[in-house]
């Protein structure tokens, strides 16, 4: 199965069974069991309502922490890529780069990279978003979680 070219405009992991499945069930399960609770207040129904609510918080803490494992790795990678590919006298300025702007600059193609770390450096750019739209030749990353 051949990957879709990545760029700017879809490089966001969208996947259908968590977001348009998973996450509505799990909203409709909540409003049930609150609804079930006004009707029928008791333990058994309280207990259902406080349930649904910690499953919703369940499906966003482990979207998160899986992104947050992500970024550690991105952050790792891009360190040991930009000793590879900087020049030897940006070396030392890697460590001044930000967890955000490491995760931006990992769609920084080789030959920009060292142009964008600069200028990212120099104008102190930290948006993520205007990182990414600096780059021009797109380096795909469809390992993400």
């Amino acid at each position: 199965m051949s990957e879709v070219e990545q760029n700017f405009q879809n490089h966001a992991k969208f996947v259908p069974m968590y977001h348009m499945v998973a996450f509505p069930l799990l909203v409709i399960n909540f409003g049930w069991s609150v609804w079930k609770a006004w009707q029928l207040p008791s333990a058994d129904t309280v207990i259902a309502v406080t349930t649904a609510f910690a499953i919703i918080i369940v499906f966003f803490f482990a979207r998160l922490f899986a992104l947050k494992v992500q970024d550690r790795v991105i952050r790792l990678e891009m360190r040991l890529r930009m000793h590879q590919v900087l020049p030897a006298g940006l070396h030392p300025r890697i460590v001044e780069f930000t967890p955000k702007q490491l995760v931006a600059l990992r769609f920084a193609s080789d030959g920009e990279l060292t142009g964008l770390a600069e200028a990212v450096l120099r104008d102190q750019i930290t948006d993520q978003k205007t990182i990414k739209q600096m780059v021009k030749k797109w380096n795909s990353d469809h390992c993400r979680a």
